[in-house]
C-alpha cells in the first residue's frame, strides 16, 4: 500500500484549525519537521509554551487527521517552542535568569536525578543507566528511569517492556514498569525500527513532554539516560530540571576518556555536579581458563578521574551474563541480585546515593553560561 506524500499529509492537516478561530495550522505557519517513512509521520507544532495546555487538543487532533489517511501506521506529533525574533527575544526576556525555567514545573515529585552519560556511543552507557536504576530500587528508593535518547532509545530492550503507555484522560501518560522501575521512553511510542529524522527544537519538545506530561508519582531518584555526546538533550535537561549530579561512564581507551572528559566538562559548564566516573568493559576473564584479557587497557578511567579531580566509583568488567541481561530486558543486578557482578553495581549506586545524601544536589536549576 502506498503511503501518502507530504503533500496529502498537509491537506489533511489543513482542516485542523486553531482554537476559537477559522485559520488552519499549515496556513498559520505552526506545522514543520514533516517526516514520512515506511507509514510513520512525524511532525512538530511550533507554539508558545504558555499555550501548551489549550493545543493540546490540536496536537492530538493533528494526530487524528493524519492518521486517517490510507497507508499510515503511526503518527507521533510533538509540541515545540516557536522561534521569536531577536526583538522579541530581548522584550521577552525575564528578569531573572531562571524565571523562564518556570514557565511549566516538570517532576515535581521526584527528589534526585542523576544523569549517567558518556562522551561517546559504544561505552555501555544505557546498560549501566538500567543497572544503577535496577540496583537503587534494591536499596528500597523509589526509583523512575527516563531514556533521553530520542534518536536511539534502548530502554525498552533493557527493561524488557513491550507495548505502549496508557493514557486515560488523553492528556497524562501513565509509564510503563520493570523490575520495580517506573519507565518512559519515546520507544514506548514510536515502532522499534522508525528513524526519528528531529531538529533540536522536536528533541527538546519531546523530552519536555516526557517530563511534563508523564505522571511519575513521587519518586526518590531518576536515573535518566543520556544520549552519547554533548547536544540539545544534555542542554534541555540541565536548563529544565534541577539535576542533582552526572555520572560519567567510559572505557578504559585514550579515545573513550578523551570524549568523556568532554561530557564531563559540559556539565561542569552548566553547573551540574558530577558525581564520578565509572570504567566499563574495563577488562575480559575467559569463562573457560579464567585467564584475564584487559582488551580495551585497563586503569585509563581511574588516571583520568584523579587527573580532573573527580571520583573514581568502580569498575565493570566485559562479562557476557551483563551484555546477554541488556539483550533479554533482565540486567545482571535484577537477573543475578546476590551475584559479584550485580553486587559491584549495587557499590557504585551505594556511593552515588551517599554524595546526593551529602549534599551534591542543586537546590534550584543551574544557569547556563557559554565562554
Amino acid at each position: 500500500m502506498a503511503q501518502p506524500t507530504e503533500l496529502e499529509i498537509k491537506e489533511a492537516l489543513n482542516k485542523v484549525n486553531l482554537p476559537d478561530t477559522d485559520q488552519n495550522i499549515i496556513d498559520s505557519g505552526m506545522v514543520s519537521g514533516i517526516v514520512v517513512k515506511d507509514g510513520h509521520v512525524q511532525f512538530a507544532l511550533e507554539i508558545d509554551p504558555k499555550a501548551a495546555e489549550r493545543m493540546e487538543p490540536v496536537r492530538r487532533a493533528a494526530e487524528a487527521a493524519v492518521k486517517a489517511l490510507n497507508g499510515i501506521l503511526s503518527v507521533t506529533a510533538v509540541m515545540t517552542a516557536h522561534r521569536e525574533s531577536k526583538s522579541q527575544a530581548q522584550a521577552n526576556a525575564p528578569e531573572h535568569p531562571h524565571t523562564d525555567r518556570q514557565q511549566r514545573e516538570l517532576l515535581p515529585q521526584v527528589g534526585a536525578i542523576v544523569a549517567v552519560a558518556s562522551g561517546k556511543g559504544g561505552v555501555g552507557k544505557s546498560t549501566t543507566a538500567a543497572n544503577l536504576a535496577v540496583a537503587f530500587q534494591q536499596m528500597g528508593l523509589r526509583t523512575a528511569m527516563l531514556d533521553a535518547d530520542i534518536y536511539g532509545p534502548s530502554l525498552p530492550t533493557m527493561m524488557g517492556i513491550t507495548g505502549r503507555p496508557s493514557s486515560p484522560d488523553g492528556k497524562t501518560i501513565i509509564p510503563m514498569e520493570a523490575h520495580g522501575v517506573t519507565c518512559m521512553s519515546i520507544g514506548f511510542l514510536v515502532p522499534q525500527d522508525t528513524a526519528m529524522i528531529w531538529r533540536g527544537p522536536m528533541v527538546m519538545g519531546a523530552l519536555e513532554q516526557m517530563m511534563g506530561d508523564v505522571d511519575w508519582g513521587p519518586q526518590d531518584v531518576l536515573v535518566v539516560d543520556m544520549p552519547p555526546g554533548t547536544g540539545d538533550a544534555q542542554l534541555t535537561m540541565a536548563q529544565r530540571v534541577p539535576m542533582a549530579g552526572a555520572v560519567i561512564v567510559s572505557t578504559p581507551q585514550d579515545l573513550s576518556l578523551i570524549d568523556a572528559k568532554k561530557g564531563l566538562n559540559m556539565f561542569q559548564k552548566v553547573d551540574v555536579p558530577v558525581l564520578g566516573m565509572i570504567e566499563n568493559m574495563s577488562y575480559f576473564l575467559c569463562p573457560n581458563c579464567g585467564e584475564r584479557s584487559d582488551i580495551f587497557a585497563h586503569g585509563g578511567a581511574s588516571i583520568a578521574a584523579t587527573e580532573i579531580g573527580i571520583d573514581f566509583l568502580g569498575e565493570i568488567p566485559l562479562e557476557m551474563a551483563i551484555r546477554e541481561g541488556g539483550d533479554n530486558g533482565t540486567p545482571i543486578v535484577a537477573a543475578d541480585p546476590d551475584g559479584k557482578h550485580a553486587k559491584a553495581y549495587r557499590e557504585i549506586a551505594k556511593s552515588v546515593w551517599a554524595k546526593i545524601k551529602d549534599g551534591a544536589s542543586m537546590s534550584s536549576a543551574p544557569n547556563i553560561t557559554f565562554e
